[in-house]
């Protein structure tokens, strides 16, 4: 697995007090940098892989540094970052995100901004390049197939969708393949340039709602495959049941500790019992990032009676 960032833009956008030793964490520590936590009277934190560690001896960071650091991540101008906003992030070059925290508040044209910045969560941006090799072969051996990718918060699942991204939108797959990016995590976006790593034959929806980004995609584009990550309400389901008898793979993610609470939230269930997916992925909690738990064959399981 390899991964290689420009870290430049989150600490250009800290407090000056923290910027050198952010360098220093994100020089020492790198992709074990997961975020960077600033809270008005509370200390700054590194939140690591394996732990975290408080920066700054402890000391306070100010309302004024927030402030500050807001105004740096939007460049000065919040206004033209008011799309963004609405959504409760504002991206980086190098597709990291900051998500903002504060109280919300409706302008005169009824948009919902933030005020009172209370909070900034810097989420460093990571390219796991490779991380699926030992799940993608077990996955595919012979054709390409629907999948579902489930696992807890911080296990990998959206690397593991950039990765397969990758690969069947390369030699020797060379897949029509679409990735319907709503959270923009996917193909890191910035300014209409992606800061992830594509592949030939992929094209990305970037900021489309789940539902009108796959049916776009299914209009527009002729894919073979379509990626989509962290699918959980009624109307991400519908929006995937769309794609059944089109000839379309869907591969997703959705948040599930275990197997039985994907079969106790309803319009999943639903999902897994309309042959959208054929496969199930279970990734392994704790520390472990992108390792296959358990590999489910749907058919497999309903000849079975499971």
């Amino acid at each position: 697995m390899s991964n290689t960032r420009d870290y430049h833009p989150v600490t250009a956008c800290l407090p000056e007090g923290l910027m050198p030793e952010a360098a220093r964490l994100l020089k020492d520590y790198g992709e074990k940098v997961n975020e960077i936590r600033l809270r008005v009277g509370r200390p700054a934190v590194a939140m690591l892989t394996d732990g975290h560690e408080f920066m700054r001896s402890e000391k306070p960071v100010s309302a004024e540094e927030i402030q500050s650091c807001f105004e740096k991540v939007c460049g000065y101008s919040v206004y033209s970052h008011q799309k963004e906003l609405e959504q409760g992030f504002v991206t980086l070059p190098g597709g990291h995100r900051v998500g903002i925290c504060g109280s919300a508040c409706l302008d005169k044209s009824g948009k919902r901004t933030v005020h009172y910045i209370t909070s900034l969560n810097i989420r460093i941006a990571a390219e796991h390049i490779g991380c699926s090799e030992g799940i993608f072969s077990r996955l595919f051996p012979e054709r390409i197939s629907g999948v579902l990718v489930a696992g807890q918060p911080c296990s990998g699942k959206t690397s593991l969708l950039k990765d397969f991204a990758l690969k069947l939108s390369s030699a020797p797959y060379y897949k029509k393949t679409v990735l319907v990016d709503e959270r923009e995590e996917l193909a890191a976006m910035y300014r209409g340039t992606p800061c992830n790593t594509l592949g030939a034959f992929c094209d990305v929806l970037s900021g489309y709602p789940k539902g009108e980004g796959i049916i776009n995609a299914v209009r527009t584009l002729s894919p073979d495959v379509i990626i989509v990550d962290e699918i959980g309400n009624r109307e991400d389901a519908e929006a995937v049941c769309d794609v059944i008898n089109t000839g379309i793979v869907m591969i997703a993610t959705v948040h599930a500790c275990n197997v039985g609470e994907l079969y106790r939230r309803e319009p999943i269930k639903k999902l897994l019992q309309s042959g959208v997916f054929e496969k199930i992925v279970l990734l392994r909690g704790g520390n472990a990032r992108c390792e296959a738990e358990q590999i489910i064959d749907l058919s497999e399981a309903e000849k079975n009676g499971n």
